[in-house]
């Protein structure tokens, strides 16, 4: 064991008494423990040929998956964002702005099923709101995803952590309506 003191000189700490120990492993030993530990890796990951770890194909197939996921979700919810939000300035655009008050969501905004009947009515609020539910519901649908791959896979630590993630995601949509 060596310490580095503060006048940067390199100092052992061994005992002078200790004694030396050396092994001799035979090469058919160190084979077979070998093939025991790559044995043992091949059931949770890959090592490449530089023995470095890799993901394993399903490993990589539920990150592709949970990305594209994210990635297009938000950009789904921007566009539709972007939309509704083009349709009510050419409708509502013109009008002054009126910040003396704060106005809350109108009623019919309060629920998905409210949305979708204000789009139905051709409301271009309506158009945003749906927006911002599919950027609410992007995340929640990886989660759900995670949840049931985890499951599948037997990954019982990930499904009980993403179990605890789902039930407070689930808790904080539901809580203000209580």
């Amino acid at each position: 064991m060596y310490k580095i003191n503060s006048g940067f000189r390199w100092t052992s700490t061994a005992d002078i008494n200790s004694e030396i120990v050396t092994m001799v492993l035979l090469p058919e030993k160190l084979e077979q423990q070998r093939q025991s530990n790559v044995e043992m890796l091949n059931n949770c990951c890959e090592i490449d040929s530089n023995h470095n770890w890799t993901k394993t194909k399903s490993e990589q197939q539920l990150e592709y998956l949970l990305s594209n996921l994210l990635k297009y979700g938000v950009l789904i919810a921007s566009v539709v964002v972007f939309v509704g939000g083009i349709l009510y300035l050419i409708s509502h655009g013109s009008e002054p702005a009126e910040y003396e008050f704060f106005r809350g969501a109108a009623s019919e905004f309060r629920s998905p099923m409210g949305v979708i009947s204000a789009i139905a009515s051709g409301s271009s609020c309506g158009i945003i709101q749906l927006g911002l539910l599919l950027l609410v519901a992007t995340p929640i649908l990886r989660v759900i995803i995670s949840l049931l791959t985890f499951i599948v896979q037997r990954e019982f630590i990930y499904v009980i952590i993403t179990s605890l993630v789902m039930a407070s995601l689930t808790y904080s949509l539901i809580s203000p309506f209580n």
